[in-house]
């Protein structure tokens, strides 16, 4: 019987936040995240995407004319690592708002809090 690697599975592998303004969002979750995005084109369409590690999921900043940033929109939770508090300190000074304070998870699955992004999209944070 050979060894297989396992590798670890999860329900998103990919996401994409829309934006009207891609730099300004680019500037927002940099700020916010305290990371450094990667700024790249996919068939002349620019794009920043966040890094992960392999077994991570991954995913982007676009502006495409068919995606419009809103409150509306799917939600996608960021991983905060450990980190939520400083996080969302972070908001106000990269140019978000919170809409919802650090909240614990029913059963001990850590915390979450909402947020709005510089192009009004409503996003979650995550942290254990």
């Amino acid at each position: 019987m050979s060894e297989q690697t396992t590798i670890k599975q999860t329900a998103i592998n990919w996401f994409e936040i829309p934006c009207e303004d891609l730099d300004r969002a680019a500037e927002f979750y940099e700020t916010l995240l305290n990371v450094k995005l990667l700024r790249t084109q996919l068939d002349q369409n620019p794009m920043v995407i966040f890094s992960s590690e392999q077994t991570g999921a991954n995913g982007n900043l676009v502006k495409r004319p068919f995606r419009k940033p809103g409150r509306g929109g799917t939600m996608v939770y960021l991983n905060c690592d450990g980190e939520l508090d400083d996080v969302l300190a972070r908001v106000p000074m990269a140019g978000g708002l919170v809409l919802m304070p650090k909240t614990p998870v029913p059963g001990g699955h850590g915390h979450f809090a909402c947020l709005r992004d510089s192009e009004g999209n409503h996003i979650g944070l995550h942290s254990y």
